[in-house]
This record gives C-alpha cells, structure tokens and sequence, in this order.
C-alpha cells in the first residue's frame, strides 16, 4: 500500500461538494467503494498519496489545498440571474466559471501592479439609463457599425478584446465534461481593470453573438453574473431578471439598430427565407429579427405569427442538418485542432498576456502553464493560433 496524504477530512468533503461531484463519481474516478470515501471525509482513514492526486485532479484543486486545517475561503459565487427554477449548474459549469475567476484575478492582479487605468466604459451607465442610450455607447465605444459584417463574431470579439475585454469560448472542460447550453449561455465578471466574458460555444453561432452583446452590456452596466433567459424574445418577459431584460433590450438595440431596421425594404419580410438572407447578413437568428421588427411595429402582429411559424419549420431543418453534419464529422479521424480550441477557451488577449509575461521572464513556467491549461513544450504549437 502507497504512503498515506495527510489529508483534512473537512477540506477534502468541501472540495468534493463545490466541484458538484457526488461521492459515487469521486469513488469511481478513484478507484475506491463509496464507504472508503465516506471513511476519508469523516477522518476515519486517508487515501495514499496517488489517491489524493486523483482526487485533487477530479476536483481541480491543487494536491496542497487537502493539507489546509480548514476549507479555505473560495471565490464570492456570481450572480445568478437565471429563473428560479432553472437547473442547477453542474461540475462542468463550476469548473468553468471557477477558471475564468482565477484567470481573471490573476490578471487583475498583474494589472494593478503594472498601475494599470481603469476602464472608463465599465459601470459607465446603470439600470436606470435607456437600453437603446447604453446600446449607442457600446457601439460607440467598440468602433462597431453594424449590421453588415464579414465574420460577425470574429468582428465583435476582435473589437472588445482590443478595448481590453477578456473573452473566452468553450462547449467543453475536457471529454467526459461537456457544458450544456440549458444550464447558462454565458457569464460576466465586470471589473473595472479586468472584465471577462465568458460565452458557452456549445449553443448556436447566431445565438452566441447575442449572448456576447448581452454579457458586454452586463460589463457597460456592472452587473456580473450568470446569463441564461438571453434572446430578444424575452427583453419583455416579467418572469426574468429585469437586469436580463434589459441587457436583452439593449443587446437587440446594438445589434439591430432602430433606424436601420425602419429603413429596410419590405421586401425583406416577404417571406421566411428573406428574413433569414437578411439576418444571415448580420449575424443573428430569422426570431432575433422578427421579434425587433415586431417591438418597432415594422411588421404587424398577424405578419409576425406567419413568418414566425414559417421561420420555426426552417429552423428544424436546420437543426437536423446540422446535427447529421456534427454526427459525420464525430465518424470521421481528426477534428478542430485542439490548440485553436485551446486558444478560443484562453482567449486571445489573456494567452497574449501570459505569453508575454512568461516569455519575458515575469512568471515561472508551472504557473503559465496552469493559466493556459498547456504545457510548456506545447506553447509554440499554441502561439500560432494566438499571434496571426
């Protein structure tokens, strides 16, 4: 038998339940019945070191926190803003929004040293201001004119990191834990040197455009927290969030500007296939585009039902395609490169940060590889996707 870790049963319990994880999955990633882990939490005996280490990697919680004498203090939870009744966030979840925590008061703390300025457009209006106001200014700010757009989310993404906005994209933490797009859409930490956004990619392209708008208004608003009710559809809805509605109103106003959508011909709603080349153009689903036109009374109540419906049968189809395109490519060898996918999670602007750092002799090689979930022998295969 391996040598014994000298273990705090309460810190290790505390370590299992935050993670989300129940003693069943600990005892099976550990090898172990339920009754030794039960034994472990109660102090009643302790895992060898090598299953100290397989806990502590279950857990994402570095092998030294299990000796603390108690559990410590962990990061102040966010904000939820999702209904009431919504699931509870599972371990993939957790593990994601405590990742972006400790990237981003790492990087707060780097920027504090360095005398960075704080970001005069974080908290620059309140609940109190008009969506469509909060909307001009955040187009403003971000030198963004839309609603034609080469690559929509490349454009929006690439304009709010260049205003030192974190961003980070990810539909999964590893094989066995994917993030569910029914559990949250999207997060924001609005901090005034060092916001992030986070946007899960396991939900649709046109759909994680709306959500990075919604969470860049929860940064113009400093509202942090947890996003899931993220849609046009629901900026009037009065079982959400009111700071959701309006961060919906003022997403679906920056997006699909009043006076560009009382200027298009009514050609453009003749049918559902018109309406969805015209939201094609600007990044956003037909029902984003039919629920403005519909708030701005562009289309009537009885042409909206019709187009409405028309548009939801498209959308099927879609989603069947899509889902036989996702099943080909599942049969097939290879897939996205894994340090692109490395790259979107990181995001660009904080593996340039830790990058630069660690190349400059700033910070020590465990700690960059720890931030950017790589290995260091890796990190020229990971610079190709972070420095175009």
């Amino acid at each position: 038998m391996g040598e014994k870790a000298f273990i705090t049963p309460a810190v290790l319990r505390w370590a299992r339940e935050s993670a989300r994880i129940t003693v069943e999955q600990a005892a099976a990633r550990a090898g172990v019945g339920v009754q030794k882990i039960n034994e472990w939490e109660e102090g009643m005996d302790r895992p060898t070191i090598r299953q100290a280490k397989i806990l502590a990697e279950a857990y994402k919680r570095p092998l030294a926190l299990f000796m603390l004498p108690a559990p410590p203090r962990d990061f102040t939870p966010l904000r939820d803003f999702r209904r009431k009744n919504a699931v509870a966030l599972t371990t993939g979840s957790i593990f994601i929004i405590r990742e972006l925590q400790e990237k981003q008061a790492w990087t707060r703390d780097w920027y504090e040293e360095e005398g960075q300025e704080p970001l005069p457009f974080v908290g620059r209006f309140s609940m109190q201001d008009s969506p469509e106001v909060v909307a001009a200014d955040l187009l403003k700010e971000l030198d963004i004119h839309p609603p034609y757009y080469a690559h929509p989310m490349k454009e929006w993404v690439a304009k709010a990191e260049a205003k030192g906005i974190f961003i980070s994209r990810t539909s999964f933490i590893s094989s066995h834990l994917k993030l569910n797009s029914d559990e949250f859409q999207g997060f924001a930490i609005a901090d005034a040197l060092a916001p992030f956004i986070f946007i899960n990619s396991e939900d649709w392209d046109a759909s994680q455009l709306f959500t990075l708008v919604h969470e860049l208004v929860h940064i113009w608003i400093a509202q942090s927290g947890i996003s899931n009710e993220i849609g046009p559809e629901s900026a009037r809805d009065e079982q959400i969030d009111p700071v959701e509605r309006f961060c919906n109103q003022a997403a679906a106003a920056a997006l699909m500007p009043e006076g560009w959508m009382k200027n298009l011909p009514s050609s453009v709603f003749a049918s559902a296939d018109t309406v969805y080349q015209q939201a094609r153009q600007c990044g956003i689903s037909s029902f984003a585009l039919l629920v403005r036109a519909r708030s701005l009374d562009i289309v009537t109540e009885t042409k909206y039902g019709q187009l409405k419906k028309e548009a939801d049968q498209a959308f099927l189809a879609y989603q069947l395609k899509e889902e036989k395109k996702k099943a080909n490519l599942k049969d097939r060898e290879g897939g996205p490169n894994p340090y692109r996918l490395r790259a979107n999670r990181n995001g660009l602007q904080f593996s340039r940060l830790v990058l630069d750092a660690f190349r400059g002799g700033f910070i020590q090689p465990t700690q960059a590889s720890n931030l950017l979930n790589t290995p260091i022998n890796h990190f020229p295969k990971l610079e190709a996707y972070v420095y175009p």
